[in-house]
């Protein structure tokens, strides 16, 4: 699927190839990144991914589906039980193992905010390190740099790991993310990471409100001007849900118009528990652009 030239942010700023594992992903081409939780508490799936097993069929049914990156957890994001360092590093790096054994093409992230988890995860086979908590731990850029591997510099206003949600305020935050997470960026080029391998990810939910990760829905192209590729990660999130008034399993096609309109703007990468239809929703709106219908 290609956007080639025609995505509005692409007209006015140089965006970047991007370059994970042996995988190259040109502007115009977004990408799906498959979430798998080998967690007893996901906000979502409430463990259905937790055994090995299960973890495995699921990276199997997305690649299958289409996604090209698979995000592989083992901590819960928000509120929950203490995790240890050694177990989550028991959860994640034997699946990593087993999905470079598995699918040697499919570019692997492992989503962490501990360089103590990261390490090893690289060691096994990661392309990609997820940090969702916005540097918290400085040693990540390090592991990433050490393997070769890209990193994810997200924005979090602030807000510590697992902590209990928090309003932050912001003069604007749109201003706030980009200021952030490109100094993030610049960071971790700084500290031996490819510039080819850095991911920019305003982080909806992530010390915002509702009407602030609508704003960065709705101006994401100033992010996209940066030039540095950006993820975004909006699957069944509480923004959705309090926008249409569900709960998690009717989030669905709330989703999807949240990642069209990001994709519309510019976002090379979409993080997604559902990845056949956020595929499909991807292709459309690289029809719209393109002008083409593909078989």
């Amino acid at each position: 699927m290609s956007l080639d030239e025609a995505a509005p942010a692409a007209d006015h700023v140089h965006a970047r190839t991007l370059r994970l594992g042996g995988r190259v992903f040109r502007p115009g081409e977004p990408v799906v990144m498959g979430i798998v939780n080998r967690t007893p508490d996901s906000f979502y799936d409430n463990g259905r991914t937790y055994a090995f097993d299960a973890a495995l069929d699921r990276v199997d049914e997305a690649v299958a589906e289409g996604a090209a990156i698979v995000d592989v957890g083992g901590v819960r994001a928000g509120e929950g039980t203490h995790v240890t360092v050694a177990e989550e590093v028991r959860r994640v790096v034997p699946l990593i193992e087993a999905v470079r054994e598995h699918h040697p093409d499919v570019v692997v992230s492992v989503d962490t905010y501990r360089a103590g988890v990261a390490d090893p995860a690289c060691r096994a086979g990661a392309d990609l390190v997820n940090d969702v908590w916005g540097g918290w731990d400085a040693g990540l850029v390090d592991v990433a740099a050490r393997y070769g591997a890209g990193i994810v510099c997200s924005h979090t206003g602030g807000r510590l790991p697992r902590a209990a949600p928090t309003p932050v305020r912001y003069d604007d935050v749109v201003v706030d993310v980009r200021r952030t997470v490109v100094a993030a960026a610049e960071r971790a080029v700084a500290a031996g990471v490819r510039a080819d391998a850095v991911v920019i990810d305003p982080a909806h939910d992530f010390g915002k409100d509702t009407p602030q990760s609508l704003e960065l829905t709705r101006r994401l192209d100033e992010l996209v001007d940066t030039g540095w590729p950006v993820l975004v990660a909006l699957s069944r999130k509480d923004f959705v849900g309090d926008v249409l008034g569900v709960g998690p399993d009717e989030r669905l096609e709330g989703s999807l118009a949240a990642a069209a309109l990001c994709a519309w703007h510019g976002a090379r990468i979409v993080r997604a528990h559902d990845v056949r239809a956020t595929v499909r929703a991807l292709r459309m709106v690289a029809a719209v652009l393109d002008g083409r219908a593909e078989a």
